[in-house]
């Protein structure tokens, strides 16, 4: 008889492997004190089909990494027509009522003076708000992804070809105003270190902004240079993007949008906010 069929034969036991080492190992997920606040997803942009898209997308990314996290969203106004959405001072409200304040994390790559001006009214000691998303390298990485899917960049800036298409300058065009503009300026010489081009950062919320970095870029020689947003992508309408870059002769690449690194640079903040060090 085989001895696999022998009752008193022991069955072998599974030993738990070491601990993986090196910089390639997966960081532990972090452990969450009992009672942890929810994450209240802050979108500088009005409710929309798309806007509640991408906060869900992030929601859902940061639930998969961290389980015992309550994610919400909320927005600067939910409008009529938003099933489901709430606006951000009425998520607040409805919180410290129920003595529940959340930690509000802006999804947004830099500050944003409409999500200033909705938690303006609001304790600060009370309601614990992150700073914005950026600027970060891993942004930087997601801005490249977004122009090498539009044939605007090498996809992988190690690889020692060109493609025919690939932008020779950009203008790395944010929403937020000048404190925005400023950090959007950190993240472009990232950007430019990864791309081995000149970036340029520009203010979507002024025409002329825009314009005068990509004069800027073509007095310096470059002959192909493209536009790429530094946002998420609900913060501004797609056609008035299309329209700015129509105006300056530019192609475009799409919004960062639910880039996984969003919900991860998201998750990062909310957990310094509880004196967590994440691994990012």
């Amino acid at each position: 008889m085989s001895t696999a069929a022998t009752p008193s034969t022991p069955l072998p036991v599974r030993t738990p492997s070491a601990r993986a080492r090196g910089r390639h190992r997966r960081p532990e997920r972090p452990e969450l004190p009992a009672g942890a606040p929810a994450l209240l997803l802050a979108l500088p942009a009005q409710a929309s089909p798309d806007a509640r898209r991408l906060a869900e997308e992030v929601a859902s990314l940061i639930r998969l990494d961290q389980p015992g996290i309550e994610v919400s969203a909320a927005y600067l106004t939910a409008g009529e027509d938003a099933d489901g959405c709430v606006a951000l001072t009425d998520a607040l409200g409805a919180a410290l009522e129920a003595e529940a304040a959340p930690i509000v994390v802006p999804l947004s790559p830099g500050p944003s003076t409409e999500l200033d001006a909705a938690l303006s009214g609001f304790d600060a000691e009370v309601v614990r708000r992150t700073d914005a998303l950026g600027p970060h390298p891993l942004l930087a990485e997601a801005v490249h992804v977004r122009l090498s899917e539009a044939g605007l960049a090498r996809a992988d800036r190690a690889r020692l070809f060109a493609i025919n298409t690939s932008a020779d300058g950009i203008v790395l065009a944010s929403t937020g105003g000048p404190e925005a503009l400023e950090l959007a300026e950190v993240t472009g010489v990232l950007l430019a270190a990864r791309l081995a081009v000149p970036v340029v950062a520009a203010s979507l919320d002024s025409a002329e902004s825009v314009a005068a970095a990509v004069t800027h870029l073509r007095d310096t020689g470059c002959v192909q240079p493209a536009l790429a947003p530094y946002l998420l992508g609900p913060e501004i309408n797609a056609d008035v993007l299309k329209s700015v870059a129509d105006a300056i002769e530019c192609p475009v690449a799409e919004p960062l949008g639910a880039y996984p690194s969003i919900a991860r640079l998201a998750l990062g903040l909310y957990l310094a906010a509880l004196g967590i060090d994440a691994d990012m």
